[in-house]
């Protein structure tokens, strides 16, 4: 990891979560108070991410906006763009997350992909579900239900 990195811990509804940042750019979402490499302090770009992340869960945010930089392999990455292109309210199947990156073979890939997924909600990950139902959700399923149900509630 190179560039500045600084982390800081803020409440949320469900919790403490600790947002990372890199060059002014949100880097990890961790459930908890959790020390992350670099300086605990809060920056700009954690301050607007919480914000957005608050705003988000009062069911009064459809969009992040802040800058992103999420590490991982390629393939993941391509993932983690397409899954921020699954609006607001909606679900995909691993499935078709995997034949609209053009790889209709991989939906385990990307099930593995969103598990790795270092900024959960603001890459959302959790409108991602199975075929058969809800599928995993690497922060548990109780999470994941709460928010589906919360876009579904705000959309409506």
């Amino acid at each position: 990891m190179n560039g500045t990195s600084n982390y800081f811990a803020y409440n949320t509804p469900f919790g403490k979560v600790t947002l990372q940042a890199v060059n002014e750019k949100i880097t990890r979402l961790v459930p908890g108070d959790v020390p992350l490499v670099g300086t605990r302090a809060s920056s700009n770009v954690t301050n607007a991410a919480a914000t957005q992340l608050q705003e988000y869960l009062a069911g009064h945010r459809r969009m992040f906006d802040v800058p992103i930089d999420p590490q991982g392999t390629d393939f993941q990455k391509e993932v983690w763009r397409m899954l921020e292109l699954i609006p607001f309210g909606e679900t995909r199947t691993y499935a078709q997350v995997a034949a609209s990156i053009g790889r209709p073979g991989a939906a385990r890939a990307v099930g593995g992909a969103n598990n790795a997924n270092p900024i959960p909600i603001i890459i959302p990950c959790h409108r991602v579900v199975a075929a058969n139902g809800m599928g995993g959700y690497a922060y548990g399923l109780d999470m994941k239900r709460f928010l589906l149900e919360l876009e579904q509630r705000a959309k409506d």
